[in-house]
C-alpha cells in the first residue's frame, strides 16, 4: 500500500500538456509547442566536447558528494562576480539539476505543519513538495503592473503567522516573466530578517534578461546568512536535459545539506560536471547568441500578440515566458474562467498550445483575471508568426 503523503504529491503540470499536444501532432495536426520551457538550441560544442572528454578519461566512477572541485570553486567565482557575494567552493553543493535543490531545501529547514511562503502563480512544484512533506503552503500573488507584474507585498506580509519559517523567493520569474525592484527586494530583505525566515532564492533566469543587469536578493548582505541559492545550468547554457545545477549556502548549514546529496543520489554524474565547468568558461559572446534570437523572438510575440482582439500581453525583461491577459478572450469565446475548455478549444482550432494561470497554483481570493503562459524558447520565428496569426483568427 502506497504512504498517504503519495496523495499530497503533485507534478509540474507543462509535461501533462506536452502529452496533449503530442497527441494532437501524432493526430496529424500541426502543433505550436509553447507549452514548455525548454529551449531548442544545441549545448555549445565546447561544452558537449568536455563531457565526452572526460567519459574518455574515465571520468565516469562515482566523486564527491559535493560535487568536483574545480567545478565548485569556477561556480563560487562566477556567483561572486555577478551577485557581490563571498562564497568559496565549500559552500557550493552541485546537484542533478534545480529542482532537487528545492527539495532539499524544505527537508532541511522546514518541519511537518510549518508554513511556507512561495509565489503563485509559480513554479508547481514549490507548492508539490511543500505538501509531500507535510508543510503548509502559503501562497503570495503578483500586482498587474504597468512595468509588467510585481509581487502584492502587503498580503504576503499580512498571510504572515507564529508558524511560518521559510519563504520561496522566485525571481526573474516562472511563469509571469517578471523581476523584483530594487524597493521590492529591500522590503523583502525587511521581511526575511524581521520575521527570521528562512530564504531560498531562485535565480534559475538570472542570466536569460535582454536589458540592463540582473540584480539579486544576495546582494542585500545582511540576510544571507538567511539564504540558499537555487543555480541551474539549464537556461543560460540550453542544457535543459543534462541535470546539472547547484545549491549555495552559508557555511553553517553546509554539513548537513551535504549529508542530503549522500542520502539521495550519492553524486551528480561525474562526467556531466566536466561539461559544466567548461559552461562556465565559455566566452560571454556563446550567451549573448542565445539571448539575442530570444529576444527577436520575445518581441515579435509581444507585437503579434498584442494584435489578437481581446489580448494583452507586457514585454517581460528576463526569463523566456509570456503571460498574457486573456479575459476578454476568453469572455467572447465563451469560457470566462475555463481554462481547461479554453485551452483545449484553441489547441484543437489553431494549434497553440499553452500552459494556463491554474498550472501554476490555485487561484487566489479576488482573483478574477484569467491568463495563460507561453514559452517562446522552443518555437522559432515562423512558428510564432503562424500561431498568432492563427489566434487572431480564433479571435475574430
Amino acid at each position: 500500500m502506497l504512504a498517504e503523503r503519495m496523495d499530497r504529491l503533485g507534478t509540474e503540470n507543462a509535461f501533462q500538456v506536452a502529452l496533449r499536444a503530442m497527441k494532437h501532432q501524432e493526430e496529424g495536426n500541426i502543433v505550436y509547442p509553447f507549452h514548455l520551457g525548454d529551449l531548442n538550441f544545441k549545448t555549445p560544442e565546447p561544452v558537449t566536447e568536455a563531457m565526452f572528454r572526460a567519459v574518455r578519461d574515465g571520468k565516469t566512477g562515482y566523486c564527491p558528494a559535493a560535487g568536483i572541485l574545480p567545478l565548485r570553486e569556477a561556480l563560487a567565482q562566477d556567483i561572486n562576480a555577478s551577485r557581490g557575494t563571498a562564497y568559496t567552493a565549500s559552500n557550493v553543493l552541485i546537484q542533478t539539476g534545480g529542482k532537487p535543490v528545492i527539495g532539499k531545501f524544505l527537508l532541511a529547514f522546514m518541519n511537518a505543519g510549518d508554513e511556507v511562503l512561495f509565489p503563485n502563480p509559480g513554479f508547481p512544484i514549490y507548492e508539490s513538495f511543500i505538501e509531500f512533506l507535510g508543510g503548509t503552503p502559503k501562497p503570495y500573488g503578483f500586482l498587474e503592473t504597468e512595468r509588467g507584474y510585481s509581487i502584492d507585498i502587503e498580503a504576503l506580509e499580512k498571510s504572515i503567522t507564529p508558524k511560518t519559517t521559510c519563504i520561496i523567493i522566485n525571481d526573474f520569474q516562472n511563469p509571469t516573466g517578471s523581476e523584483a525592484s530594487r524597493e521590492e527586494r529591500e522590503k523583502l530583505a525587511e521581511i526575511i530578517h524581521k520575521y527570521k525566515l528562512t530564504a531560498l532564492i531562485d535565480e534559475a533566469y538570472f542570466d536569460i534578461r535582454y536589458e540592463g543587469k540582473s540584480r539579486s536578493m544576495l546582494e542585500i548582505e545582511e540576510i544571507r546568512g538567511s539564504c540558499v541559492l537555487l543555480y541551474t545550468f539549464s537556461k543560460k547554457f540550453a542544457m535543459t536535459g543534462w541535470r546539472v545545477g547547484a545549491m549555495l549556502a552559508p557555511d553553517k548549514y553546509i554539513p548537513q545539506l551535504s549529508k542530503l546529496n549522500v542520502n539521495i543520489e550519492s553524486c551528480t554524474p561525474h562526467f556531466t560536471q566536466y561539461g559544466a565547468l567548461a559552461a562556465l568558461q565559455l566566452p560571454e559572446s556563446e550567451n549573448k547568441k542565445i539571448i539575442d534570437e530570444l529576444r527577436i523572438r520575445r518581441d515579435l510575440a509581444v507585437r503579434l500578440l498584442n494584435e489578437v482582439d481581446g489580448v494583452h500581453c507586457p514585454s517581460p525583461n528576463c526569463a523566456f515566458y509570456l503571460y498574457p491577459n486573456v479575459t476578454k478572450l476568453m469572455a467572447k469565446k465563451g469560457f470566462a474562467g475555463n481554462y481547461a475548455e479554453f485551452a483545449e478549444d484553441v489547441l484543437i482550432k489553431t494549434g497553440v498550445s499553452f500552459c494556463t494561470r491554474e498550472h501554476f497554483g490555485k487561484k487566489l481570493p479576488g482573483e478574477t483575471e484569467s491568463f495563460v503562459r507561453l514559452a517562446f524558447s522552443g518555437v522559432n520565428t515562423e512558428q510564432i508568426e503562424n500561431a498568432c496569426r492563427a489566434l487572431k483568427e480564433y479571435a475574430g
